[in-house]
């Protein structure tokens, strides 16, 4: 089965459409800058109706931080309430160390000498307890100015090189179009969707979202 993350998550019914299309993951977007920004209050209220409204078939809930403190990440992880982070910066190997086994490195490399050395330093050592079912990386498309949501594809042979050494989620450009043929090649853990399944920036298309979802759970892995 291919798990599937919706990322930039802003509002209950955008999340309550993709709990009930059969998400795993929900995202929400904890930087600032991007359009899809979210504070951590306010996305806890979405995580807490998510929890009560499907109970023990919600997804779980990832926060996304670009560059913050151990104590800021912390501390939004707390008002959120969400279950993992997701560290989609520079953040140092000892940092996803530090919130193993809540904590997966994303990954922007742009050849697939950087993406090996990449692998090499952020998947967390056999000797650390991993959580069932969550990832160990996640890969995105570079981009020189923005941190992730660009519509941009990732290289699929690089991402596929990841996906065979890790469970990996697969980011970068995918959309309810490319998704399967994108998991027939890569044959990843899991797919993350942002742009892709959007009407606007910050608000998603619900039929995009299940189509998507539809996708990707369909898909062979070749």
């Amino acid at each position: 089965m291919v798990y599937v993350k919706i990322c930039g998550i802003t509002n209950l019914e955008d999340a309550r459409v993709a709990t009930a299309a059969g998400a795993d993951f929900l995202g929400f977007i904890f930087y600032p800058p991007s359009p899809r920004y979210i504070a951590p209050e306010p996305a806890g209220e979405i995580v807490r109706a998510i929890r009560a409204e499907f109970g023990d078939v919600a997804p779980r809930c990832v926060g996304v931080f670009v560059d913050e403190p151990m104590d800021a990440v912390r501390a939004a992880i707390a008002a959120a309430s969400v279950d993992l982070a997701q560290l989609h910066g520079a953040e140092t190997p000892g940092m996803v160390m530090a919130l193993a086994p809540h904590a997966f490195k994303a990954l922007r490399p742009q050849t697939l000498t950087e993406a090996q050395e990449n692998f090499a330093v952020y998947r967390l050592p056999p000797t650390v307890y991993r959580l069932p079912s969550t990832p160990d990386l996640l890969v995105d498309a570079y981009h020189p100015q923005q941190m992730g949501g660009t519509g941009q594809v990732t290289d699929l042979e690089m991402a596929r090189w990841l996906a065979e050494r890790c469970r990996l989620l697969l980011a970068g450009g995918l959309t309810p179009d490319n998704v399967a043929d994108a998991v027939a090649q890569v044959r990843p853990w899991g797919v993350d969707v942002s742009s892709g399944v959007e009407a606007a920036k910050g608000k998603k298309d619900h039929a995009k979202v299940r189509v998507f979802i539809r996708a990707a759970k369909n898909a062979s892995h070749v």
